[in-house]
């Protein structure tokens, strides 16, 4: 692949593909792209790159002198630029495929792995580094309000990866995390989920025991000791393995925890630390980012340093605004163990309020009838729940849907109070009618919920 010169990428603007062009560009290569959506910050990003993008997908995008095809995991056979990629018999490659070539092989990658907590865990690790002066590169699923941007490729010996098991392309059905080339690998927690391309856990199992598999002897992996798939997933693995978690069978121990309404405090092998956010999982998240920083050979005061000092992730429990003492709260939960475990944290935070969950279920797996049960457990545990309509539903078979009339007489069954309310204007008219002051509310979706944070706040005032 090096002696190409020309790279074109279709999906450009997504963040990783958009990084990835972008550190090309300053690599001396020659760089187009397109995409269906161009629009600020990152086409103003690329084009002040000096990097050319055409607005859709056509044929006649692709210059004549393109040496490698980057095809975009979003992107699928019917695609044009996909299709002429094919008929031109041109070299095509997926994103992870050029990442590994260009900027992994030789270097020391942390692979950050599991269902939940990647986003939050790699953006800790990365800003834990870059704090230090190791000036990381990093591709991160989400905004870390320390960094500005979710991936950024340096000159550094050290790359930090939120490893998704999401399939590569359209081409390539392996985990893009199988290509990262990984010195150190977190395993957070595995559950199903990707309902649309895995048909069971065993399955997810499956691909992250082949995760463990490509750490090498001088590697490790942290595994979260405490939960049973993990260490099924690390058995028998061919490389080094630590346990991290509460109970005894972990090597390296989370002990002396102490919740604030605001912070939380505790130590990790004898060792204390501190972060400014709550709730257990974030304690397990900010342990696995020290036990990595450790083993790449950061000090106990470095580390320490970089977790006191992290601010968080967009849309991670990010207070969009207050209203007559109503806190409007994004978060991007979007499985019930994270619906779950964004309750037990809200709950720490704000243990005088009322807490209402809005819901919108959006991803592959929450608008399939797959976890129609756990979601009504995990979002009974809140004062009030309000159900959205499912997006896209017709991508969904009818046997195979969420049920959300069932999830809200489910929840109320349980002895929540809930309510099954199809259209955003609907929603925001009932929680402005009901809603108290002190009340928190907490919106839950991995995408933009029809903009109802801005408009709650501007109903309740």
């Amino acid at each position: 692949m090096s002696d190409k010169s020309h790279f074109h990428f279709t999906g450009i603007c997504g963040t990783a593909m958009g990084a990835v062009a972008a550190a090309m560009k300053q690599r001396g290569f020659t760089v187009t792209g397109s995409d269906a959506n161009v629009y600020p910050p990152m086409s103003d990003f690329l084009r002040g790159q000096g990097i050319t993008i055409t607005e859709g997908y056509r044929e006649e995008n692709i210059p004549a002198d393109t040496d490698v095809v980057i095809i975009g995991n979003a992107i699928s056979r019917g695609n044009p630029e996909a299709e002429a990629a094919l008929d031109r018999k041109l070299l095509y490659h997926s994103l992870p495929e050029v990442m590994k070539e260009f900027f992994l092989r030789g270097k020391r990658n942390f692979v950050v792995s599991g269902t939940h907590g990647k986003t939050t865990t790699s953006s800790m690790l990365t800003w834990i580094f870059k704090n230090a002066g190791r000036d990381p590169g990093y591709m991160i699923g989400g905004l870390p309000k320390n960094l500005g941007c979710g991936a950024h490729f340096t000159d550094s010996d050290i790359n930090v990866l939120e490893g998704d098991e999401y399939d590569t392309a359209f081409f390539d059905k392996r985990s893009k995390f199988l290509h990262y080339l990984p010195e150190c690998v977190i395993v957070n927690n595995v559950e199903f989920d990707h309902a649309d391309i895995y048909n069971s856990l065993d399955e997810i199992k499956l691909t992250f025991r082949r995760l463990l598999n490509i750490v090498p002897r001088g590697g490790c992996a942290f595994i979260n000791g405490d939960e049973q798939n993990c260490l099924d997933v690390a058995d028998k693995a061919p490389c080094p393995v630590t346990r991290v978690g509460f109970g005894e069978n972990c090597s390296l121990r989370i002990e002396n925890l102490n919740y604030e309404t605001d912070r939380s405090s505790f130590t990790l092998g004898g060792v204390g630390y501190s972060i400014r956010m709550t709730g257990e999982f974030n304690v397990r998240n900010a342990a696995m980012a020290a036990a990595a920083a450790s083993f790449a050979g950061l000090s106990a005061d470095e580390i320490r340093d970089g977790l006191e000092s992290f601010d968080g992730v967009a849309r991670r429990q990010e207070l969009k605004g207050e209203v007559n003492g109503i806190k409007v709260i994004d978060d991007f939960a979007h499985h019930p163990t994270a619906i779950r475990l964004a309750v037990q944290s809200l709950r720490q935070r704000h243990p005088e309020s009322r807490l209402w969950i809005l819901f919108e279920p959006r991803s592959n797996t929450t608008r399939r009838a797959v976890f129609q049960n756990e979601l009504a457990e995990s979002l009974a545990l809140a004062d009030f729940a309000v159900v959205a309509a499912l997006t896209d539903v017709h991508k969904i078979p009818e046997n195979d849907r969420l049920d959300p009339d069932r999830l809200s007489a489910d929840i109320a069954r349980l002895g929540g109070r809930a309510w099954y309310l199809a259209d955003v204007e609907t929603i925001v008219g009932k929680v402005s009618e009901l809603a108290q002051p002190g009340d928190i509310i907490a919106v839950l979706s991995n995408g933009g919920f029809g903009g109802i944070h801005q408009k709650l706040l501007a109903s309740l005032a």
